[in-house]
């Protein structure tokens, strides 16, 4: 719509784009990552980590090089597939990203429950 006005435009559109797609990205294999190495089947195991990082990296860099190539086979059709595609992976990804949105809320709501127990506990204390 306004990329096909100059290069000048279109730089900085683009650099929006990126930054819309890639922060996300990032974010999302960092927390998954990072989740993962407190994990106790890891133990501490520095090589493993590397191992489980590199493995959601590399499945990253597998979808970022087949989404284009899938792209522009559905392209010939008609765009309309291709938005209907995005959608379908956007669908994939959240429904694969709930199970550990819901486990950090639940987390947070326990640890903020107990520690309103142990502050009236204390007030409890602090009263006889």
């Amino acid at each position: 719509m306004y990329g096909d006005i100059s290069m000048y435009v279109n730089i900085p559109l683009m650099m929006v784009a990126g930054l819309f797609v890639n922060g996300p990205y990032s974010l999302i294999t960092t927390a998954v990552s990072a989740d993962l190495g407190t994990h106790s089947s890891l133990n501490g195991n520095s090589r493993a980590l590397a191992t489980v990082t590199a493995i959601i990296d590399g499945t990253g860099s597998v979808g970022a090089a087949l989404g284009p190539l899938l792209t522009g086979y559905i392209s010939a059709r008609g765009w309309n597939g291709v938005f209907i595609m995005l959608i379908i992976a956007i669908l994939f990804a959240g429904f694969f990203l709930i199970h550990l949105v819901v486990a950090e809320i639940v987390d947070k709501f326990h640890k903020s429950e107990s520690f309103e127990v142990d502050r009236l506990r204390q007030e409890d204390i602090a009263e006889m």
